[in-house]
């Protein structure tokens, strides 16, 4: 019988949107300024917490694109132009 390998936790890239969307439904709970003080605190920790995360995953998806751009000279790839909308 083969054992059993432990599941690797999903990278930060692969969780960006399941913690950008807890993070609009705590602003949104907040927002409503039905929470005490302590869960205020508490929530806006979280909150921090899942910026954190979501920053840390669109750099590394930004350091993947640069890698697929150009494997020899990553720092080369220049930045998407924002739209003018």
């Amino acid at each position: 019988m083969a054992a059993k390998t432990p599941a690797q936790p999903p990278s930060p890239v692969a969780q960006f949107e399941s913690s950008l969307d807890e993070l609009e439904l705590l602003v949104q709970k907040m927002e409503k300024g039905d929470m005490s003080l302590d869960e205020s605190l508490a929530a806006y920790e979280r909150g921090v917490n899942l910026y954190r995360q979501c920053q840390g995953a669109l750099e590394q998806a930004e350091l993947r694109v640069k890698l697929l751009s150009d494997p020899a000279d990553p720092d080369s790839a220049q930045p998407f132009a924002a739209d003018g909308g």
